[in-house]
């Protein structure tokens, strides 16, 4: 084999081993969400009652995870209560899981007004965002929900009301 043909064979081999590694990362493919987990959870609420997520059903859902030790979760809160505030009567649905203890999350909403029901996932809620799509098991994580449930769209990191309100009009219309 010449010298020519020996590199050309092993650029082929490192290109088809890229493109595997590339292919195969779970973090480059589309995320599995299990819609049908998250609509089922039932956590508490601020105030210690359980509720479903899945009580929301019918309107467009925006599901945010997030805690009060993260900083860019504490940024994007406002937007979500700017959002709400401004769609809520157009059947929108901010939920808040907090990947926090119930004592963080009121002592937060005590300084922080937030028009939107917060659910107390403690640490397990990060099992919960990777059902709904998290791969990285990365804060702030928002999945946008349809009326029948079904996933619009993934973001990972902090939202602002700019980027999230046209996915948002859109699965109002």
């Amino acid at each position: 084999m010449t010298r020519a043909w020996q590199t050309a064979w092993f650029l082929g081999v490192a290109l088809i081993a890229a493109l595997a590694g590339y292919f195969l990362n779970p973090l480059t493919r589309e995320p599995k969400v299990d819609t049908g987990a998250l609509m089922a959870t039932s956590l508490p609420d601020m105030q210690g009652q359980r509720r479903q997520i899945g009580e929301w059903r019918g309107k467009v859902l925006v599901v945010n995870f997030w805690a009060t030790w993260c900083p860019p979760c504490l940024k994007e809160v406002p937007e979500l209560v700017r959002l709400q505030g401004r769609l809520g009567s157009n059947d929108l649905q901010i939920i808040g899981i907090a990947v926090d203890s119930e004592t963080n999350v009121r002592q937060f909403a005590q300084t922080h007004p937030i028009n939107y029901p917060v659910l107390i996932g403690n640490a397990g809620a990060i099992e919960l965002s990777r059902l709904a799509g998290n791969a990285r098991g990365g804060l702030p994580y928002t999945i946008v929900l349809d009326r029948k449930g079904r996933a619009l769209r993934l973001f990972h990191g902090d939202l602002t009301e700019a980027t999230l309100a046209p996915f948002v009009d859109r699965a109002l219309r």
